[in-house]
């Protein structure tokens, strides 16, 4: 048995980057369905950060996914980096007039899933042996199997947001794409706690014994995170080892306010820093981390991925309403050059924070570099505008 039937636009993944995709062109009238291999409640275990630039704030605000997000989300006004037993905060509205909002990515997707349901816009869910046809002629395809059932798409563009491993990149040819890729020596291993937070700000450490990090994600919880080696797993972390090394690590002012609170999730992420180029084949699109890893340092990847999705939909927007394939022409082009200046910021954030297997030379660099940070404006208010983001 098998069905056909068309949309406009299809978006391959129900990520943040897919569902808000979906939500943007649902409100300029233009026919999109998303499909997604895995299950809803799948899809919203994932636990990412959540750190998010006025600009991805507005463009939630746009398609109507922001309220709970305005009830809960915690604004802040600048991040703190300790460094050799001490900490220096840097103040980012002060030095950009721009904050930023603490808010987990979970919850965002959460709050996108409502509102599309809401709109009753179709999505998908496990969809099985996705595959793309003739994304570059002019009648691109995208079938899929449901419980049993084969079904064809017919579709004018499709939109590739099923991520690092998804279908859509793995279906263009290597000698079509150009890959730029590094692969850090380290993960983190994050720790999501019930906790009312000991700290107000994030808090970025520096140490011997490696990188750790301290954030929040509300009121009555915290996610922390340290430096650990790639062949490391969780479950050879217990919860009294993991919090004894990031008391360590985080710095004895801060280390005498955590206690041993009642873990909620524990995983280790690889760091990587990726790009693709281009992001257009055809009538096919990248768009988040189909297109670009960024290390978490930086805070970058969930807002790269919103900017990719509402440049795209403004370029389809366009082609419908107008006529003009212009915007489609210089996506690719539009988006690269800001995932580029954040993949810069994010591997600067990553080099000069965490502990590299190396000589002393280059952690004595490091050193030097975070001091002159302290004791100058001009590198505050640079590191302060690559982190609150670019205004749309």
């Amino acid at each position: 048995m098998s069905t056909t039937s068309r949309a406009q636009v299809v978006i391959v993944g129900a990520g943040p980057a897919g569902l808000l995709l979906g939500q943007l062109l649902h409100r300029e009238g233009i026919d999109a369905i998303i499909l997604e291999r895995r299950s809803a409640a799948y899809v919203l275990g994932r636990i990412r950060a959540g750190v998010l630039e006025q600009g991805t704030v507005g463009v939630l605000e746009h398609v109507g996914a922001a309220a709970r997000l305005r009830r809960e989300g915690l604004t802040h006004h600048g991040v703190e980096i300790g460094f050799n037993g001490r900490r220096h905060r840097i103040a980012l509205t002060s030095l950009t007039g721009r904050s930023v909002t603490v808010y987990g990515q979970t919850e965002v997707t959460r709050d996108l899933m409502d509102a599309r349901s809401l709109s009753g816009a179709r999505t998908v869910y496990e969809a099985e042996d996705v595959a793309l046809h003739d994304w570059e002629g002019r009648s691109p395809r995208v079938t899929y199997r449901k419980d049993g059932v084969e079904h064809t798409i017919d579709c004018d563009f499709i939109a590739g947001c099923d991520g690092f491993h998804g279908v859509c990149r793995r279906s263009i040819p290597a000698d079509r794409q150009q890959v730029f890729e590094r692969v850090y020596p380290f993960g983190w291993l994050g720790v999501l706690a019930e906790m009312p937070p000991p700290w107000s700000e994030l808090i970025y450490a520096s140490t011997e014994r490696g990188f750790a990090l301290a954030s929040l994600r509300s009121p009555t919880r915290v996610r922390c995170y340290v430096q650990c080696a790639l062949d490391e797993k969780p479950e050879n972390w217990s919860d009294s080892r993991f919090w004894d090394e990031f008391r360590l690590r985080i710095g004895a002012e801060m280390a005498d306010r955590v206690s041993a609170p009642q873990t909620l999730e524990k995983s280790i992420a690889p760091l990587r820093s990726f790009v693709v180029e281009p992001l257009r084949f055809g009538r096919l699109f990248l768009a988040g981390d189909a297109a670009h890893i960024v290390p978490p340092t930086g805070a970058k990847g969930l807002n790269l991925a919103v900017s990719d999705v509402f440049f795209l939909h403004e370029a389809l927007r366009d082609h419908y309403r107008t006529r003009s394939d212009t915007p489609l022409n210089h996506y690719s082009v539009r988006c690269l050059q800001r995932i580029w200046n954040a993949e810069r910021f994010s591997w600067w954030m990553t080099r000069q924070l965490h502990r590299f297997p190396g000589d002393a030379f280059d952690r004595r660099l490091q050193e030097v570099e975070l001091e002159y940070l302290f004791e100058s404006e001009a590198a505050q208010a640079s590191l302060a505008e690559n982190y609150v983001g670019l205004p749309y």
